[in-house]
C-alpha cells in the first residue's frame, strides 16, 4: 500500500465520570471504534477509556471543557469526548451534547438522554459528536464526494503523528500545511464575526460611548487636530485593549505544561483564540464605524463643527470625527468586556452549539 494511502490513527479519549457513566462506557467499549470507523472511515481509531470526573461539582460546561482539553494534552490524545452525570446548561438553555472543535473536546450530559434506550441514543450521540469534532457534522442532502475526500483529508491530518527523524525536513511540511488547514478549520467553526453580537455588555458600552463622543465638542476639536496618523494608531491601541481584555479577563490564554508536552497544540490553540477574538472585535469595530458614519453626517450639523474647529468642515472633518468615536466607543467596549462572566465571553469566544437535536 503506497505510503499516501495508509491511514492514519486517530486517538480519541473517552473519559468518563465514575458511576453510571463509567458503566455506560464499559458497555461501549467493544463497539464504539467499530461505530465510528462506519461513520468516519479513512483512518484507524484507537479509543482510552479513563474513568475521571474532572472537575468538582458545581461546574459549567466551559469547566469541564478545560479541564477535558488539558487531559488531551496532558495524555498525547487527539480528540476526547466527556461522559458526564452533570446536568449542564449554556446561556440558561440545557446541553445534552456539545463538540468544540477549537479544543478537540466533545461532552454529553447522561442526564439528558433519559431513562429508556440509554445505551442506543449515547452511541448515536458519540458518532455524531466524533463526526462534528472532524468538521463533518452531517447534513440532509448527503455526503458529496468531494466532502467525503475532504473529511479523509483532515482525518488523517489529525491523525498524522510525526516519527523522530534525524533531520526532519520531510515532515515539516507535512505538519504546517496540516495545522494551517486545522487553524482554519477551527477558525471557521468558531464563527469570530458573532461575538461583538453574542457580548451584550460590551456592545451596549460601545454604543452608549459612541452617542457621547459624536455630541461633544471637544472630541470634534480633538478629531480635527491629531490627524490621520495618530486616529490609526489609536485604532490600533483601541483594539487591541479589547482583545486583551476579553482574554486576559475571561482566561483565555493557555499555557503549555512544565514538561513542554503538547507545547505545538497550545500555540495552535493560542493563535485561534487570538485569531477568533481580534477577528470579533475587527468586526465590531467596522459595524461601529459605519455606525458613527452615518450619525455624523446626519446629526452633526456642518456650520457647529466648523465653528468648533475653527476653519470650514468638509467631508474629511466629519470622517475623521466618526473615525475617533469609533475608537472612543471601542475602548468603552472594552470596559463593557469587563462586566461579563466568564462564561459569557467563552461562548461568545468559542462558539458553544448545543446539540438540541439529540434532546428528542
Amino acid at each position: 500500500m503506497p505510503e499516501a494511502d495508509q491511514p492514519n490513527t486517530v486517538v480519541l479519549g473517552v473519559i468518563s465520570a465514575p458511576g453510571a457513566a463509567t458503566e455506560l462506557a464499559e458497555r461501549l467499549r467493544a463497539q464504539l471504534a467499530e461505530h465510528i470507523a462506519a461513520r468516519l472511515p479513512g483512518v484507524d481509531w484507537s479509543i482510552r477509556f479513563v474513568s475521571d470526573r474532572l472537575v468538582d461539582r458545581p461546574a459549567d460546561l466551559s469547566q469541564l471543557i478545560a479541564a477535558a482539553r488539558r487531559r488531551v494534552i496532558d495524555e498525547g490524545w487527539q480528540l476526547a469526548l466527556c461522559l458526564t452525570d452533570l446536568p449542564l446548561q449554556t446561556a440558561r438553555r440545557p446541553v445534552v451534547a456539545h463538540a468544540s472543535m477549537t479544543h478537540g473536546v466533545a461532552v454529553l450530559s447522561l442526564p439528558a438522554l433519559g431513562a429508556v434506550g440509554v445505551t442506543r441514543r449515547a452511541v448515536e450521540a458519540i458518532v455524531r459528536l466524533v463526526a462534528a469534532l472532524a468538521g463533518d457534522p452531517g447534513s440532509g442532502t448527503g455526503p458529496t464526494r468531494r466532502s467525503t475526500a475532504a473529511l479523509t483529508r483532515r482525518l488523517r491530518e489529525l491523525g498524522h503523528r510525526p516519527e523522530p527523524d534525524g533531520r526532519g525536513v520531510g515532515l515539516v511540511a507535512g505538519v504546517v500545511t496540516g495545522n494551517v488547514r486545522l487553524l482554519l478549520g477551527m477558525l471557521r467553526a468558531n464563527r469570530p464575526w458573532r461575538l461583538a453580537v453574542r457580548l451584550s455588555r460590551a456592545l451596549v458600552a460601545a454604543l452608549a460611548a459612541a452617542v457621547v463622543a459624536l455630541v461633544t465638542s471637544d472630541i470634534w476639536r480633538l478629531a480635527d487636530g491629531i490627524g490621520p496618523g495618530r486616529l490609526g494608531v489609536l485604532a490600533v491601541c483601541s483594539v487591541t485593549a479589547v482583545v486583551v481584555s476579553l482574554i486576559v479577563g475571561a482566561g483565555l490564554w493557555e499555557r503549555a505544561p512544565a514538561d513542554g508536552s503538547g507545547r505545538e497544540q497550545i500555540i495552535l490553540f493560542n493563535i485561534v483564540t487570538l485569531a477568533t477574538v481580534l477577528i470579533g472585535v475587527l468586526a465590531l469595530y467596522l459595524a461601529l464605524l459605519a455606525l458613527n458614519l452615518v450619525g455624523a453626517f446626519l446629526l452633526v450639523p456642518r456650520p457647529l463643527l466648523a465653528d468648533a474647529v475653527g476653519h470650514p468642515a468638509g467631508v474629511p472633518a466629519v470622517a475623521e470625527l466618526a473615525w475617533l468615536a469609533t475608537s472612543v466607543a471601542t475602548i468603552g467596549g472594552a470596559l463593557g468586556a469587563g462586566l461579563e462572566s466568564d462564561e459569557a465571553v467563552r461562548e461568545a469566544a468559542y462558539g458553544y452549539q448545543p446539540d438540541v437535536r439529540l434532546s428528542r
